[in-house]
């Protein structure tokens, strides 16, 4: 049961990342190569994107 729960939390952090990569300002190859990356290697591809991935492409100034 507890590796179903995993599962989907990997699935759901994956669409995550995904999404924020295809809202980066980052080249369309880029943003291919990282989705490819993250489709392929769910657990890595997050890991790497979180720490190296393309960053929104909007920021917010307080």
């Amino acid at each position: 049961m507890e590796y179903g729960i995993i599962g989907v939390l990997v699935v759901i952090a994956d669409i995550y990342a995904i999404v924020k990569t295809l809202q980066s300002g980052a080249s369309t190859g880029a943003k291919l190569l990282w989705v490819l990356g993250i489709l392929v290697f769910p657990v890595v591809g997050f890991i790497v994107w979180l720490l190296a991935g393309p960053k929104g492409g909007q920021s917010v100034t307080i």
